[in-house]
């Protein structure tokens, strides 16, 4: 009987994870940098079947905001009716104090956003899901990455820029919220 219990425990997912150093449990994307004075709420339009969502809800728990999470079948309808520009488009929508976030957008950036309040900015977006960004997490390899302010006619400009360094850490290039 205790060997049976001993090989089921080398079997689980829980002797697997030990096998695991600390720091690959982590995100460098889970480091706060801002500190909300009050939680933020924030609603995420989301398809069913979409994993990548759930990992960057959980990235948005771990930097205080509180969720709303809404499985919707029509996606592309959502994205129109809240007037995110299609080249804009990525995964997931959300809404956040009257501003549109669409895709991997970094908690941090979505921080600034809210606490400066810009109003010639409808949202943001980080588009076609680049690897590496919040929720999109795949092993060692990460892409450089833009996050996009739009406004409400559709036009765009860079919020800030995101370039990997030599320890394949992200830094922020540009910041011009």
């Amino acid at each position: 009987m205790f060997l049976l219990n001993i090989r089921n425990f080398l079997l689980s997912k829980a002797f697997f994870i030990l096998l695991i150093p600390p720091s690959a449990l982590s995100s460098e994307w889970d480091k706060i940098q801002t500190t909300l004075q009050n939680p933020v709420h924030i609603t995420v339009y989301r398809d069913a079947h979409c994993q990548c969502c759930h990992a960057w809800i959980k990235h948005l728990e771990t930097h205080q905001f509180e969720i709303t999470d809404r499985i919707h079948p029509q996606m592309a309808m959502v994205k129109r009716e809240l007037g995110l520009p299609t080249n804009m488009a990525s995964c997931h929508t959300a809404v956040v104090e009257g501003y549109v976030i669409e895709g991997h957008v970094p908690a941090e950036d979505i921080k600034t956003l809210v606490t400066h309040k810009p109003e010639n900015i409808h949202g943001l977006s980080v588009p076609h899901m680049p690897v590496g960004t919040p929720g999109m997490e795949m092993g060692k390899r990460k892409d450089p990455f833009t996050v996009f302010q739009f406004d409400k006619t559709g036009n765009g400009s860079a919020f800030s820029h995101y370039q990997v360094n030599e320890n394949n850490q992200y830094d922020l290039i540009d910041d011009t919220p």
